[in-house]
């Protein structure tokens, strides 16, 4: 607990002088003598303090009672005034009837308190003036410090505040069922919501003690100002924060050496506060005392007592908290008050709940669609023999200069789905598939679907110890790839052309494959591999329900049907293409794939939607920012009609040049939250330019048959606006992780709230009260880099798996179009942070390998012997490769263009890709050149060639 040395400390944050000023007011029910009155003020003003002081009256032409005076007497009592004017302000209201108003307001640098209500007493003839003597103001009397945000925090991120309200303020009330007034525990209770709502363990809280306890006949600045450092990890017990807080704002033994040094850090800002007003004591009747004009802290609570209960007013700053968010904030303080009352000894901060049961059962619903979903017990071969039967001779596939008609495709699916069960695959037995996106791609997989069995999609970019490790960990028996693809124990590896020549006749396959039964819906239609942070990927199971379902959740809102044409952008390793494919072929349209080499290019694939009148987008948007780049500098304008964003957070804001070529009645734009262990979406948000303009991190509504909670970390529902863990419940969940039951167990859990099973994220994030969700971030070591989902610990393990690495750490940066980026931090035992490099590339795909290692001679640790973060240094660059300077106009520019995309020095023969470049920088590396004049040299050179020598001779300038 921390108490400050003066009131003005406290609140000097503020803009508004309302904040500073408190006021007066005594009902005179048989009116006033008002020049006596006017006497009284001068004499005593100027024995007071060598200064006089004028009496403004006013007569109202309306009843003391009546709606008109009492505007008028709320109109003065909230008229500011300064700080460095006359002491106070004093207005006799005369009302048409006869009764009077006298209005004192002073700013709290001149007047405190018990000084405003002594001057009350001598004008209304209460006391004489010269009982009363001035008192020496301290030396931090009037004097303003700035304590960074304190008093004034901008906004909150769960309140919907008015940037236009200026220093208005609202008022919502609450009762509470408690009858006598702890205002220790008030505050307790208080620090309990704003540490839930801001996901603090340590909230700084304010307190303003109006306390009549002060010298006899002395006037001056004394009211106090207090901070409070509520410590909520759980290592004090409720009743222990209780007594702490009773000695500060009590004053017993409260006393410290002053507030703590860091409250001028951004971080210890004061978002809220109370007001211990002793005074209601000491009112007579007719008399009220005002003690804030304004909100002091944005949600500011004043104790008032009343028949049957304690009443809480909370005073909210409508720049900051709206009216109903504070209303619902002060329904949560009463609540934990109440807890509070008489708590058991060992209660601690997170055994009280904010929640009720009827909020909680609101909240839960809160999280539900409200559209239902039609369940559909297909698997995804039947759903695509029926488009099949609808529109046999439809182009179903192209690639390149190549397609497939919906009857080709099913017919060679067929052949090769015979092959594979010749090969001795059976029903629910997984195949590799190491393929580039391609018409054999697809093929493949509906083949796999065909035999009864799994496909386990593999990058063929990626290592190939990965590689191996996948085949080995999912038991494949059969890999169809493409080229090479690392040996195993019993392991056939087949090309797709060698499949469909072993089919023979497909209808002799298809009748093989019915005397065996068909697996039904709920049997496993792939696995994914996402990266694990016990050093190795691990596989999500996904049944062939979920897809039907992700499809019936979305074709009718999204409009998808047979008119569309999609691309296939993503590898087939990333969950995000198993929307791309089957979005497309079970709603009859037809898919393009789009070659690896045109998806490093932005303009290539610029021209590719311009070329196949591509309908349906969807893009990460790391890449949707390069393609953005690309339309704006080409002529053609694009087809698409929806474009779906996935894999990574969004941000909307340069979404708004995309509205200008593309308005959204033409062009609708859709922000999906997914996780492959809940079927690649979970909700979906239209974006506009309106969500565009304020930045919106909403990620909408849950899709039909899919459900979100949000829970803290009892598993309890948090209040709507209150950040938590994101859980996933309905349609979406996984099977499992294969080959993992205890990792199965502890993410897949029953579901508390609709029976089945929800799936714990690991992200965080909170509810809005319109049932949207917004996503905040990871909660654990998880990171997202161009759509992938990254576990930090994987990368850290790989590293230390070196034996020249002794300790490692790996952190995430934050980028720009090309997103986050990863550094590493080694201590080697002998050898180079380039051989570091080369190994760990073996090993971890492109997208995984840090852009920087640097070696230090130690990891810096804290006090506790935990990483310090900031104590690590600025990320070194990789050491040249070459001393050799570049040399010609177009090696300068070259280089100078490589530098400025890396930001590194860059040597006429260091590696592009170990300087930390990836394809996202290789593309904006293919823009700078052809904005610096040169021709911009096609993608797979540059993946060929990664130096700046080897580039300038495919230039022809070398």
């Amino acid at each position: 607990m921390y108490q400050a040395d003066s009131v003005s400390r406290l609140f000097a944050a503020a803009r508004s002088p309302s904040v500073h000023c408190h006021a007066w007011r005594v009902r005179l029910s048989e009116g006033a003598d008002a020049a006596r009155m006017a006497r009284l003020l001068d004499e005593a003003s100027r024995a007071w303090w060598g200064e006089s002081a004028r009496l403004w009256v006013e007569s109202v032409p309306a009843d003391g009672d009546s709606p008109a005076a009492r505007r008028r007497l709320d109109a003065e009592l909230h008229r500011p005034m300064s700080g460095k004017g006359p002491c106070l302000r004093a207005v006799l209201l005369e009302y048409a009837d006869g009764p009077a108003d006298l209005v004192l307001v002073a700013h709290r640098e001149r007047c405190d308190s018990v000084s405003l209500r002594s001057v009350a007493q001598v004008l209304t003839g209460r006391a004489s003036y010269d009982r009363f003597r001035p008192e020496e103001a301290g030396p931090d009397a009037g004097m303003i410090v700035r304590r960074g945000e304190a008093g004034r925090p901008g906004s909150v991120e769960w309140a919907a505040g008015d940037a236009a309200a200026g220093d208005r303020t609202g008022v919502v009330t609450v009762r509470t069922r408690a009858a006598a007034q702890a205002t220790a525990k008030v505050a307790v209770a208080l620090g309990l919501v704003v540490g839930r709502y801001e996901d603090q363990r340590d909230p700084l809280l304010g307190a303003l003690a109006v306390l009549p306890d002060r010298p006899a006949g002395a006037l001056g600045a004394f009211d106090a100002g207090m901070l409070l450092a509520l410590d909520l990890s759980g290592q004090k017990t409720v009743g222990e924060l209780v007594a702490e807080s009773d000695r500060t704002l009590c004053g017993e033994g409260g006393q410290c050496d002053g507030p703590r040094q860091d409250l001028a850090e951004p971080g210890g800002r004061v978002l809220a506060g109370l007001v211990v007003n002793e005074l209601d004591h000491f009112t007579g009747e007719g008399e009220t005392y005002l003690p804030c004009q304004a909100a002091p802290f944005p949600l500011t609570i004043a104790l008032r007592r009343a028949a049957g209960g304690l009443m809480l007013d909370v005073h909210h700053r409508l720049e900051v908290v709206d009216e109903h968010t504070a209303r619902r904030f002060a329904h949560h303080v009463a609540r934990v008050y109440e807890q509070l009352i008489d708590p058991a000894d060992d209660l601690v901060p997170d055994d009280v709940d904010l929640l009720d049961e009827p909020e909680r059962r609101w909240t839960v619903e809160l999280g539900r669609s409200s559209r239902s979903l039609e369940q559909r017990p297909e698997r995804i071969e039947e759903v695509l023999a029926a488009r099949v039967a609808e529109r046999p001779e439809a182009v179903a596939l192209t690639c390149e200069d190549r397609s497939l008609t919906y009857a080709e495709l099913d017919e060679r699916a067929e052949r090769m789905a015979g092959a594979l069960r010749g090969m001795g695959v059976r029903a629910g037995e997984r195949v590799g598939l190491c393929l580039e996106r391609s018409l054999d791609l697809v093929v493949t997989m509906l083949a796999v679907l065909k035999a009864g069995a799994v496909y386990v999609p593999m990058d063929p970019a990626y290592p190939a110890d990965r590689l191996a490790f996948m085949a080995q960990d999912a038991g494949l028996m059969v890999v169809v790839a493409g080229g090479s693809f690392p040996d195993g124990d019993q392991l056939s590896i087949v090309t797709p052309e060698e499949l469909v020549a072993k089919g023979g006749d497909a209808g002799t396959a298809a009748s093989d494959g019915q005397a065996g039964g068909s697996p039904g819906q709920d049997e496993a239609a792939y696995v994914i591999y996402t990266s694990g942070s016990t050093g190795r990927p691990k596989g999500v199971l996904v049944p062939h329900r979920n897809v039907v379902a992700l499809l019936s959740a979305t074709e009718d809102d999204f409009g998808l049907g047979p008119g569309d044409t999609w691309t296939n952008f993503h590898s087939s390793a990333f969950d995000f293409s198993v929307w791309e494919i089957w979005g497309a072929l079970l709603t009859g349209a037809r898919l393009v794939m789009v070659p690896y080499w045109v998806s490093r290019s932005p303009e290539e694939f610029h021209e590719l939607l311009v070329r196949e009148q591509v309908t349906v987008l969807n893009q990460t948007p790391s890449a949707f920012a390069q393609l953005m780049d690309a339309d704006r500098r080409r002529g053609e304008r694009l087809a698409v009609r929806l474009v779906v964003f996935g894999g990574e957070p969004l941000d909307a804001r340069p979404l708004r040049d995309w509205f200008d070529r593309y308005p959204e009645n033409r062009c609708r734009v859709v922000n999906m939250y997914g996780i492959t262990e809940t079927t690649v979406h979970v909700t979906a948000q239209t974006v506009t330019r309106r969500e565009a303009m304020a930045g919106s991190r909403s990620v909408g509504g849950p899709l039909p048959g899919w459900h979100v909670y949000v829970l803290d970390e009892r598993g309890r529902p948090v209040p709507c606006g209150v950040p938590g863990e994101i859980y996933v419940g309905g349609a979406g969940v996984a099977l499992e992780y294969l080959g993992r039951p205890e990792l199965t167990e502890q993410r897949f859990l029953p579901d508390p709230f609709g029976g089945g099973r929800m799936y714990r994220s690991g992200d965080r994030g909170r509810l809005r009260h319109d049932g949207r969700l917004e996503h905040l971030g990871r909660l654990d070591t998880q990171v997202k880099v161009r759509g992938f989902r990254v576990e930090l610990d994987e990368i850290r393990r790989v590293l230390l798996e070196d034996a020249s690495v002794t300790a490692a750490a790996v952190l995430p940066r934050a980028g720009d179009l090309e997103g986050a980026r990863i550094d590493a931090y080694v201590v080697l035992a002998d050898g180079d942070t380039a051989a570091v490099r080369r190994r760990a590339a073996k090993v971890l795909p492109e997208h995984m390998l840090p852009a920087t290692i640097t070696a230090l001679p130690a990891l810096p640790l804290t006090a506790n012997g935990k990483l310090d973060v900031r104590a690590l240094p600025e990320p070194a660059p990789a050491p040249p490769a070459s001393v050799r300077a570049p040399s010609g106009d177009v090696m300068e520019t070259l280089t100078a263009i490589w530098e400025s995309v890396l930001g590194v020095p860059v040597g006429a023969d260091d590696n592009f890709f170990e300087l930390g470049g990836n394809s996202l920088l290789a593309m904006r590396l293919a823009a700078a050149i052809r904005e610096r004049g040169l021709p911009a040299p096609p993608m797979r050179e540059l993946y060929l060639h990664p130096t700046v020598s080897g580039l300038a001779r495919v230039l022809g300038h070398e």
